[in-house]
């Protein structure tokens, strides 16, 4: 019992540790945008006085609000793309029998283990004929289609009772009807879980819009770089700007990381 114990506490122990050297970081962040302008390289654990200059200096260079906005757009469109995609991908993987399904299902998932560089030239080819760069359209549109989403879906369409769509057919309801009526009431914990992180990784994406849209003041991620020059950069409103830009996903996370977990767990269950 006692060694048992002293396990629990160890394992505990591991963890705290794992969790402060984890959000250390994330503190210093706020920590440091929250120091004068004078004392931002200060290596003082506590910023005091605290002083919200850095923020002002922020707002007064790039348009934050719109940096937001125009952050939000894409985030929310390219989850809710997403989703839209791996729902009836999955729903189709799941429910339905046809020939090569295993095949076609390998290599639909194979294609997570692409890289983007390898796509993205024709990608960005395609988006200049189109007439979209240097458009949010442009960054959401080659981005709807996430392997991961399919995947994680079609082990939760997996596990639900099939007697449930047996009887919805007999009651005389299309598929189309059996799926928004029947399967995605019962899949919204895992619905909500998956749109959070589509919405994360979309929320905190750099590359692609760097590559599509050519003004730095366009989404948050590039509005950092408003704060990098040849003569220094500005570590005080650049810190600011970045600690409002994880703010909203830090607060969406820590109040809907119960579904996260859960759609982790559930997603490894038969």
């Amino acid at each position: 019992m006692m060694i048992d114990r002293l396990r629990s506490a160890g394992s505990h122990l591991l963890l705290a540790v794992t969790a402060v050297v984890c959000i250390f970081p994330i503190y210093w962040l706020f920590a440091t945008s929250l120091r004068r302008p004078e004392d931002v390289t200060s290596l003082s654990p506590i910023p005091w006085p605290i002083s919200f200059a850095n923020y002002t200096d922020a707002a007064a260079k790039v348009d934050v609000l719109g940096l937001i906005g125009n952050t939000f757009i894409i985030a929310a469109l390219s989850a809710a793309g997403q989703l839209l995609v791996a729902l009836l991908a999955s729903y189709a993987f799941a429910m339905y029998t046809f020939p090569f399904q295993k095949v076609l299902y390998l290599a639909f998932v194979g294609t997570w283990l692409v890289p983007f560089q390898v796509t993205m030239l024709p990608n960005y080819v395609l988006l200049t004929q189109l007439g979209l760069i240097n458009s949010l359209i442009g960054v959401v549109l080659p981005t709807l289609c996430s392997a991961l989403a399919v995947l994680l879906l079609r082990q939760h369409m997996a596990s639900f009772p099939k007697e449930l769509v047996a009887a919805a057919k007999i009651d005389g309801r299309s598929s189309w009807s059996i799926l928004w009526t029947v399967v995605v009431p019962n899949l919204r914990p895992a619905l909500a879980a998956l749109g959070i992180l589509l919405f994360i990784n979309a929320w905190n994406e750099y590359f692609w819009p760097a590559v599509v849209l050519r003004q730095s003041n366009s989404v948050l991620q590039l509005g950092l770089r408003s704060f990098m020059g040849t003569e220094g950069d500005q570590w005080g409103p650049m810190m600011a700007l970045a600690s409002l830009a994880c703010l909203p996903v830090l607060v969406l996370y820590l109040l809907l990381q119960r579904h996260i977990v859960n759609a982790f767990v559930r997603s490894g269950l038969k």
